[in-house]
């Protein structure tokens, strides 16, 4: 299935899943075949550097849950650029897993398909309660009013990561605090084969994360009260230009980044070639790469001004991943044991400490790996400047074509064309209509 049509796509799979709700199920192998009590399949997202680096993190966590219950974890990683389609495909045929891993942005989206399991009041007392989460994280589960779509796994929240020893060569006592910093900063490092900023222009998630922020910096945002786009609002417009002018005019992102998809920024950051880097909970995978943890620092996000806070001081979104269970799953009891399992307070603890993430369960952040300078910005951005994604049911939709827009609006600036307030806001109109169609 292609991402161009997912209103359509979700329209339909609303319908089609309905009917397979009605049935009591399919019987392929997948969600809705799954008839043996003893066996559970789960579609994980790529979290680590690689889809094996996942594998190997997770199976020992796996094997425990099988020791404990005698339930056997069938686990399939799927990578990012993959996974909303997949998802999507399996809520229309019935054909899937018994429990998943969503991007949070996507919970109001893939609720209103009707193929995930609600986490109703008997739902969450079986997994130990609702009061367990923080409440930011459970404030991207689904829609306001409705019984969450999942759980929350993992929270992360972006940072400004830096290179100290470009910083000190380019004679930077301290990490900006604001954006005018971050460009003039931007332009001492720039030179010489490296840049001061690295991104992601042809990353769809990335792309939107960061036009969001931008936006709800400056006044705006993508969807007004009522869920309807208002991709055209000065805020909007504002915010999205500002981003891609560190391509476009303020020169302090490599033209290359442009064509960057996939963790290539950090790959660049690892290797020196760029000063700064926007990221989730960067600290592991740059390990990964070779870069020592003295090697980096860490600060919030800049703002336009100021300190990071709420309303015009946002400077992150309510980033995470959601554990969800397919509506029609014939393994319901073990599907609910193994989402008990792996939000208990020591699982918490093992898998984001090994991602580097910050658990959603609040009794398991009280253990010290937690309280390391990184996992104490991006926690404090979380509780104090943080704001979740539109909960409404057309977000997927927004990222499929949203992201996209600037995607080709850093095609631009890197072929050197001008990105003008006028173009930016063309690209966003394009955008809202085919959102309509």
């Amino acid at each position: 299935m292609r991402r161009t049509r997912i209103t359509a796509a979700i329209a339909a799979i609303t319908v089609a899943t309905a009917a397979l709700t009605a049935c009591g199920g399919g019987t392929a192998t997948g969600n809705g075949g799954n008839k043996n009590p003893k066996t559970l399949t789960y579609w994980a997202s790529n979290q680590g550097k690689n889809l094996d680096d996942d594998k190997q993190k997770l199976t020992p966590e796996l094997q425990k849950f099988e020791k404990q219950t005698g339930i056997h974890v069938k686990l399939e990683v799927v990578g990012w650029p993959d996974l909303l389609n997949r998802i999507l495909t399996a809520a229309s045929s019935g054909q899937g897993p018994d429990v998943l891993n969503i991007g949070n942005t996507w919970s109001a989206s893939l609720q209103a398909t009707g193929a995930l399991l609600p986490f109703d009041d008997g739902n969450l007392g079986a997994i130990g309660g609702k009061q367990r989460f923080v409440a930011s994280a459970l404030g991207s589960t689904g829609a306001a009013g409705k019984d969450p779509a999942a759980v929350p796994l993992y929270s992360l929240a972006y940072g400004l990561y830096y290179n100290k020893k470009l910083f000190k060569d380019a004679g930077i006592a301290n990490p900006p605090a604001t954006w005018s910093e971050l460009i003039a900063d931007g332009k001492k490092l720039t030179g010489g084969g490296k840049y001061g900023l690295a991104i992601e222009g042809a990353n769809n998630a990335e792309n939107i994360h960061h036009a969001y922020i931008f936006a709800k910096q400056h006044g705006g945002d993508f969807f007004d009260a009522s869920g309807n786009p208002t991709f055209t609002s000065p805020g909007a417009v504002a915010g999205v230009k500002q981003f891609v002018d560190f391509m476009a005019s303020d020169k302090i992102t490599a033209a290359g980044d442009a064509e960057y998809a996939q963790n290539q920024s950090l790959e660049d950051f690892a290797k020196g070639k760029a000063g700064m880097l926007l990221w989730q909970a960067a600290g592991v995978q740059l390990a990964q790469r070779g870069m020592k943890a003295d090697d980096w620092g860490i600060a919030p996000v800049p703002v336009q001004s100021g300190a990071p806070g709420q309303g015009t001081q946002v400077d992150t979104m309510v980033a995470g991943i959601n554990l969800a269970v397919f509506k029609n799953t014939q393994n319901r009891d073990g599907a609910l044991k193994f989402v008990k399992f792996m939000t208990s307070d020591e699982e918490q603890k093992i898998l984001n400490g090994k991602y580097g993430s910050i658990p959603p369960v609040t009794s398991a952040q009280s253990d010290p790996q937690f309280s390391n300078p990184e996992q104490t910005v991006l926690r404090q951005g979380l509780a104090k400047s943080a704001v979740a994604l539109p909960q409404v049911a057309k977000e997927s939709q927004f990222e499929d074509v949203v992201g996209p827009a600037l995607k080709d609006l850093f095609a631009d600036a890197a072929a050197g064309r001008p990105v003008t307030e006028d173009s930016v806001r063309k690209r966003l109109e394009k955008a809202q209509q085919q959102m309509a169609g």
